[in-house]
């Protein structure tokens, strides 16, 4: 199966629906490196259980070929599974665990190849015979098997930390996390007014593959609106993460802001307004 492009995925933003014959994709939540950046977007349909974007130019192994965006299919997820925990595996390997056709494995592992999910090396074997490529999972590959963990693991720490140290602990912690994140982007948000910071917020995100629009609605009030959610799979009841995301957004923008829509709620995605400038 080839890989579906993001023109059509653009459709899936947010919670929107995505269609492929009779598949209807929706977007379940991101997958974010140490660094804040987004990784992967995860798609679950009605058919199949997950696939996955991989998004521009992060977290792909230097020298690897930077696809635009790609989207592992559930051939190439069986190939992945495969793949990790084992030693690097060759073609000939793979065509007799999975059972199809040189072409059909050796087009799955390009577009994994230059997805960064796996990585191709060449051994050299004694005497004249020619080269053979073994293909290993990445470490990019084992996060992407474990998304669904992420989801389990995440909102579990967030109701632990509130069970040991109640809610103070927990802003505390929240307080901390927060900082960590401004203090990522604050060198990139030099704007000298509430609009330019927030545009340039908006920019940045934009960058890692987030979806957020600044705009001016009819009333005159300055919103921004996160049409995607690197958090989703980090919620849980008492909306921390929410909390933490409208710190770090109130915060960088340097002004006062209110999360006046929320996904969470039935919104079709979350919007801050600001409500005070000069924080």
């Amino acid at each position: 199966m080839q890989p579906w492009k993001v023109a059509s995925l653009a459709k899936a933003a947010g919670v929107l629906p995505y269609s492929r014959g009779d598949r209807s994709y929706q977007r379940r939540g991101d997958l974010r490196s140490a660094e804040g950046n987004v990784i992967i977007s995860f798609y679950r349909n009605n058919v199949d259980t997950t696939a996955a974007m991989l998004h521009p130019g992060v977290g792909i192994p230097e020298g690897a070929n930077k696809m635009p965006e790609a989207l592992v299919s559930p051939a190439g997820m069986r190939i992945l599974r495969l793949l990790v925990g084992r030693p690097p595996q060759t073609i000939t390997d793979l065509i007799r665990a999975i059972g199809v056709t040189r072409t059909a494995v050796s087009e799955q592992l390009n577009e994994l190849v230059a997805a960064g999910l796996v990585v191709r090396t060449m051994e050299r074997l004694p005497g004249r015979g020619r080269p053979r490529y073994l293909y290993a999972a990445t470490t990019n590959a084992l996060m992407l098997l474990f998304s669904r963990g992420q989801e389990l693991v995440i909102p579990s720490i967030w109701r632990a930390i509130e069970q040991a140290g109640g809610r103070e602990l927990t802003r505390k912690v929240l307080k901390r996390a927060a900082q960590a994140v401004v203090d990522h982007y604050r060198p990139r948000i030099t704007g000298r007014t509430v609009r330019e910071r927030l545009h340039q917020i908006a920019e940045v995100w934009s960058e890692e593959g987030h979806l957020v629009d600044v705009i001016e609605d009819e009333q005159g009030r300055l919103l921004l609106r996160k049409r995607s959610c690197g958090f989703l799979s980090m919620f849980e009841e008492s909306r921390t993460i929410c909390h933490l995301d409208l710190e770090v957004i109130s915060s960088l923008a340097q002004a006062s802001l209110r999360h006046i829509e929320c996904r969470h709620d039935g919104d079709p995605c979350c919007t801050f307004e600001v409500v005070s400038a000069g924080r």
